[in-house]
């Protein structure tokens, strides 16, 4: 009795089996779908999904979670159209300051990237000779006055006694004469005054500008030649660019307009100060001169600055990120990956103005205010692929994210359910 029953479970059991493992056909599937009545739960639905895709071999939905940062909004902003320029920042002023007179250095008072003042003392000539001559030249003035006093007065005196008729006319002219030559001695004394008075202050080598000393080329203790150059001075209080832009674009720069920079790592703001009136034969451009203010000396000459001349302002418009825009290798068109609901959808837009130095570009077609888009480079995007979006409201969508990575059973019931 016991063999019996044995026997009889085991054959059961492999029956049993067989059940289990033979596939569905569309007979059975048909029939399980009309057996499942309106009114069954959503759990229960999402159990006979992930079963039949399991079975059957269905092929999962791809997804894809992405950060925050890597979604952007397109929202409505003030945008700038203009025009690229690029180059290297110098001084707008550099000074070679020379000797003006041949002599012994007795003192040197100023080094390299010291901050002079207009006037400032910079060198001393040895003066010994030249304040001689000076002082010799104010005794000159000094009796070259008083003998013009004296032969104007002899002549206002010829004058009266020839009119009384006590003198010549021959003794009339020769008291003009004597005045005459005295003023022009006085003159001559004059011009020597002068002379000597310059030679004594070119001793002294002051700043012709306020600004920093570049070079410095001398020594205390050497002689000097007239002329010799001695220091080098830049006034960096305003720093200039020369800029090539393009002949078809330069009708659109005019003096007056800002310009937008970004040097060493910050940014500036400078003004068109002039616009070259011919065109470059060789490069078809035209040199665009930018001034930028620099009175605390943040910029150093020779720094490489690159920015925009300001052409026009929009403002209230359609913005996204310049990252989002992407180009299709096929035709060459513009798109973006659009987040629609959770899903990527690819949206063609129409770019207008490209704002470089923002990182924004201008919409003209394709998007709408309140869209969401993504940025940079996340992977292969695809349209209908599933993404969730960490720190977002969609977040808790894991069951799409979880039933796009692999369909497995568990986590496709738990996103069915939310």
């Amino acid at each position: 009795m016991v063999l019996v029953n044995t026997r009889f479970l085991v054959a059961l059991a492999l029956a049993l089996g067989a059940a289990a493992c033979k596939p569905d056909t569309p007979d059975s599937a048909a029939a399980a779908q009309a057996g499942n009545p309106a009114g069954r739960s959503p759990q229960a639905a999402g159990d006979n999904g992930a079963a039949r895709g399991g079975r059957a071999g269905g092929r999962p939905t791809p997804s894809i979670t992405l950060a925050a940062t890597d979604v952007a909004p397109v929202r409505r902003e003030t945008i700038e159209a203009g025009i690229p320029i690029a180059g290297d920042l110098h001084p707008i002023e550099t000074v070679g300051v020379r000797a003006r007179i041949e002599g012994d250095l007795v003192g040197v008072f100023v080094r390299e990237g010291q901050r002079v003042a207009a006037g400032e003392l910079l060198a001393q000539f040895e003066s010994g000779e030249q304040e001689t001559s000076q002082r010799s030249a104010e005794a000159d003035v000094s009796a070259a006055k008083t003998e013009v006093a004296t032969a104007e007065w002899n002549y206002d005196q010829s004058k009266e006694l020839f009119k009384a008729g006590a003198i010549a006319e021959r003794d009339l002219k020769t008291a003009e004469g004597s005045a005459e030559s005295a003023r022009a001695r006085l003159a001559a004394a004059n011009a020597r005054l002068k002379s000597t008075s310059n030679m004594a202050r070119d001793t002294k080598v002051l700043s012709p500008t306020a600004g920093i000393v570049e070079k410095r080329l001398v020594e205390s203790g050497e002689r000097v030649s007239r002329g010799a150059q001695l220091f080098s001075i830049v006034r960096n209080s305003v720093l200039e660019l020369a800029a090539a832009v393009p002949a078809r674009q330069a009708t659109l720069v005019a003096a007056g307009q800002a310009v937008h920079f970004i040097a060493d790592g910050r940014n500036f703001d400078g003004r068109v100060a002039r616009v070259s009136p011919t065109i470059d034969p060789v490069t078809r451009s035209v040199t665009v001169f930018v001034q930028i203010p620099n009175a605390a000396g943040a910029l150093k000459g020779g720094t490489f600055a690159s920015g925009r001349v300001v052409q026009r302002t929009l403002n209230d418009a359609l913005v996204v990120p310049t990252p989002a825009l992407r180009q299709s290798q096929e035709n060459g068109r513009t798109f973006v990956y659009r987040i629609a609901g959770r899903n990527i959808d690819v949206a063609d837009v129409q770019i207008g103005i490209v704002d470089e130095r923002a990182g924004k570009a201008e919409i003209l077609a394709g998007l709408n205010d309140g869209d969401r888009v993504v940025v940079g480079n996340v992977g292969t995007l695809g349209r209908g692929m599933q993404v969730t979006v960490l720190g977002s409201e969609d977040q808790g969508g894991r069951g799409v994210g979880g039933a796009g990575r692999g369909g497995r059973g568990g986590r496709g019931q738990r996103g069915n359910t939310k």
